[in-house]
C-alpha cells in the first residue's frame, strides 16, 4: 500500500509536470489572477502614454464616498489650482460629491472670418455693446463668433438674438449658428474636523510619502475624483517600483513560492504590463484597476521581503519584442503546455506569445497532454469541492482536475449560460482543438438546438457546480469530455471531464516559473522560455 508523507516543493511540482502516478502532495494556497483579467489590448499595441514618473491606480473604482487619511502630517491639495485647501495630522476625510460635473451646449453665432485690422474693430465693438465673443485662428484669418448668452434654445430665442447682431452692426444676414460645449468640473465636499469645496478632484500628501483609501495603506499620494460614470474614484498614484511591491505579492505569493528567480521573472512581467497599459482606464482618472481585470495590487499590507527583493533587483526592467513592450500575459498554471494566442482570444498570432511546454521535454507536439494521459493520472482533483471565486490554489491541484454532471447538471449549466431552459443535453461535440490541445470550438446539441462557442469564451459556456451550489466557469479550456452511459439501457446519463490549467493559458505559467526556478533556471530563462525571442531591457 503506497504511504502518505511530506515531499518538497520541487517534487510536488516534477510530479504534476510529468503527470506521475505515485506523486502526492498537500495543497497550497496559491493567489493567481484568473477568470475576469481584461486583455482586450492584445491587438491594439504599446500604450502611446509617457511613463513620468507615477502610474495611478484605480483602487476604489467607483463609490458615492470615499475616505483618504495618513497616519502623519498631510495636506489636501486643491487638483484645479495646485493650491493647500487643508492641512492636518492622522485623522481621516470623507470626500462625496456637492454638485455634478454637468456638461451644456454652447451656441456661437459665426459672423466672418476677419484679416488682423477688422477682427480687432469688430472686438471693440462688440465688448463695447456687451457681446461675449470667441476667436479661432486659422492662420490665414480669424473666425469671428458672438456667444449665444440665454439658456433658451429655441429657434425664437436665437433668431431674435442674431437679428438684433444683425442691427448692432456686429453680424450679417450670412451669418449661421455653430455648437460646441462647456464641461463644468465636479464639485467635491471634503469633511473632517474642517469642511471645504473642490473643483475636480482632492489629493492628499503626507509626509511619511504613505496614505490610506477607505482605510487601506498605500505608498504615494491618495486622489479622488470624478469617474466616466459619474461617481467617484480613489486613486492611489505611486512611482512604478513601489506599485509592484504590492503586485508581485499578490500575484505571486512568496510565503508559498518562495523562488527569488520565479518572483523576479513575476516582477519583469508585472512593471511590463503596467508600463503598456499606462493610460489604458484614461477616462476614469487611472491607468490600471487594483484588480483581476488587470493586476492585483494590494498596497503596503501586501508587501514582503523577498518580493521587494525581487522588485528591486529588477528595477526598471521590461520585456519587448523588436523594440516594442510585450503584452506580458501570464496565468496561474498551464495544464503542460502553455496556449498560442489566437487559440483563446480573437486576435492575430503574436510572435512571442507561441505554445511551449511547461515541463523540459522539447517543443513537439506529442508532448501536449491527450486524453490517456489526463486519465491515468494520479490523482486529478474534483471541482465539486471548490467554491467560486477562490483565487488560491495549489500548482498540482489545478494541473489536472475531473468534474462531472448529472443530465440535470448540464441542462441547468448549458441553461444558465444560453438564458433558455435548453431541455436534454444530447451531445457535446469538440469540433476543434488548438496546438496546445486546448478546445476552440465546442457545439451543444440541446433540445432548444444547437448552440456553440468557441475560444475562452467556453469557459464561461460549460460551467461546474462549485461546493455553495452555484455554478463557476470552467478552469481553462484545456479539458476533454465525454458522455456518461448507462449500461444497461445505453442512456446517456451525464457528462464528464478530465481538464489540467487554471487560467487562459497564455504567456507565463506563474507555477511553471516555481518549476523552473526550482531547477536553477533565472528570471531571464524563465522569461525567455514562456515569451519567445524577447530581450530584457532597462525602460528608465
Amino acid at each position: 500500500m503506497r504511504q502518505s508523507r511530506p515531499r518538497s516543493l520541487a517534487v510536488a511540482l516534477a510530479c504534476a509536470a510529468f503527470a506521475a502516478a505515485g506523486c502526492e502532495q498537500t495543497p497550497l494556497p496559491f493567489a493567481a489572477n484568473e477568470d475576469s483579467r481584461d486583455y482586450t489590448a492584445i491587438d491594439a499595441g504599446p500604450s502611446s502614454v509617457e511613463y513620468t514618473g507615477a502610474i495611478r491606480i484605480g483602487v476604489v473604482p467607483s463609490a458615492s464616498s470615499v475616505t483618504i487619511g495618513a497616519d502623519g502630517p498631510w495636506e489636501l491639495v486643491e487638483k484645479a489650482t495646485g493650491d493647500v485647501v487643508l492641512t492636518g495630522s492622522g485623522g481621516s476625510l470623507a470626500v462625496t460629491i456637492e454638485t455634478p460635473a454637468t456638461i451644456r451646449t454652447i451656441y456661437r453665432l459665426q459672423v466672418a472670418c476677419y484679416g488682423e485690422a477688422a477682427l480687432n474693430d469688430w472686438l471693440a465693438r462688440a465688448h463695447a455693446l456687451g457681446y461675449t465673443t470667441w476667436t479661432e485662428s486659422l492662420g490665414f484669418c480669424t473666425r469671428a463668433r458672438l456667444v449665444y448668452p440665454s439658456t433658451d434654445h429655441s429657434f425664437g430665442a436665437r433668431n431674435a438674438f442674431r437679428n438684433q447682431a444683425i442691427a448692432d452692426g456686429l453680424s450679417g444676414t450670412d451669418s449661421f449658428w455653430t455648437t460646441g460645449s462647456e464641461i463644468s468640473a465636479a464639485v467635491l465636499r471634503v469633511a473632517g474636523s474642517s469642511t471645504v469645496m473642490v473643483d475636480e478632484a482632492a489629493i492628499m500628501r503626507s509626509d511619511n510619502g504613505r496614505v490610506t483609501i477607505n482605510g487601506t495603506p498605500y505608498r504615494g499620494i491618495a486622489e479622488v475624483a470624478p469617474n466616466s460614470t459619474g461617481t467617484l474614484a480613489g486613486i492611489n498614484s505611486l512611482p512604478m517600483e513601489d506599485y509592484l511591491y504590492g503586485v508581485v505579492p499578490r500575484e505571486l505569493p512568496p510565503t508559498v513560492y518562495g523562488e527569488l528567480e520565479a518572483l523576479k521573472a513575476q516582477a519583469v512581467a508585472a512593471r511590463t504590463y503596467a508600463m503598456r497599459g499606462l493610460g489604458k482606464r484614461a477616462a476614469n482618472g487611472y491607468d490600471l484597476l487594483a484588480t483581476t481585470s488587470d493586476q492585483v495590487y494590494g498596497g503596503i499590507a501586501a508587501e514582503h521581503p523577498l518580493s521587494t527583493q525581487a522588485v528591486e533587483e529588477t528595477a526598471g526592467i521590461v520585456a519587448k519584442y523588436d523594440g516594442a513592450l510585450i503584452e506580458a500575459l501570464y496565468s496561474s498554471t498551464s495544464g503542460g503546455f502553455t496556449a498560442d494566442n489566437e487559440e483563446v482570444y480573437n486576435s492575430a498570432p503574436v510572435a512571442y506569445l507561441r505554445g511551449v511546454p511547461d515541463a523540459q521535454r522539447g517543443n513537439a507536439f506529442e508532448n501536449v497532454p491527450s486524453l490517456d494521459v489526463f486519465k491515468r493520472h494520479a490523482n486529478p482533483r474534483s471541482l465539486r469541492g471548490y467554491n467560486g471565486g477562490d483565487f488560491e490554489a495549489d500548482w498540482s491541484r489545478y494541473h489536472r482536475w475531473t468534474f462531472e454532471w448529472s443530465a440535470d447538471e448540464i441542462r441547468g449549466a448549458i441553461s444558465a449560460w444560453r438564458g433558455i431552459d435548453v431541455g436534454t443535453v444530447h451531445e457535446i461535440n469538440v469540433l476543434d482543438r488548438g496546438p496546445s490541445g486546448r478546445v476552440i470550438h465546442i457545439e451543444y446539441v440541446t433540445d432548444a438546438g444547437t448552440f456553440t462557442s468557441t475560444k475562452d469564451a467556453i469557459r464561461s459556456s460549460l460551467r461546474f457546480v462549485n461546493a455553495s451550489g452555484g455554478y463557476s466557469s470552467m478552469l481553462s479550456t484545456l479539458f476533454y469530455i465525454e458522455p456518461v452511459i448507462d449500461r444497461k439501457s445505453k442512456a446517456v446519463t451525464g457528462y464528464v471531464a478530465w481538464g489540467g490549467g487554471w487560467g487562459h493559458g497564455v504567456g507565463l505559467s506563474q507555477t511553471g516559473a516555481v518549476g523552473m526556478a526550482e531547477k536553477k533556471a533565472t528570471y531571464e530563462e524563465i522569461l525567455k522560455h514562456y515569451y519567445r525571442d524577447i530581450t530584457l531591457d532597462l525602460a528608465y
